[in-house]
């Protein structure tokens, strides 16, 4: 059963980019547009290997969902992937419960060797 990885971003561009690179790789694709669109399939029983969430989003936040998510989900891998470079958001998400933080744009090869790495068998 191949593994599947759920991406938010509010960038229709992105989501299309990365979805290619990681269904190009086996991996199985869900995506939200926003946090509180991501919370809410999370909670309907959405349950994903790993989630990859942007920070800067409307709606609610990469931030308020990782705190959110973590209510639900206290084991699955959270990345942060964003353009936001800042010590202080990077020490909160960490704070929230993000497992790791990377900043865009990351090359395919470097994002998948990332999910190998939080994901056995990906």
């Amino acid at each position: 059963m191949s593994k599947s990885i759920f991406l938010i971003d509010d960038s229709a561009t992105m989501l299309m980019s990365l979805r290619s690179t990681l269904e190009m790789h086996g991996l199985k694709v869900d995506t939200a547009k926003d946090g509180q669109e991501a919370f809410n399939r999370i909670k309907g029983g959405l349950k994903p290997d790993l989630i990859i969430t942007d920070i800067n989003m409307p709606n609610m936040n990469g931030l308020d969902f990782i705190k959110h998510a973590r209510t639900v989900l206290r084991f699955t891998p959270i990345l942060a992937l964003t353009t936001e470079s800042e010590t202080t958001k990077r020490d909160e998400a960490k704070r929230l419960g993000a497992t790791g933080w990377l900043v865009k744009p990351v090359p395919g090869p470097d994002l998948l060797s990332v999910i190998r790495r939080l994901v056995p068998g990906a």
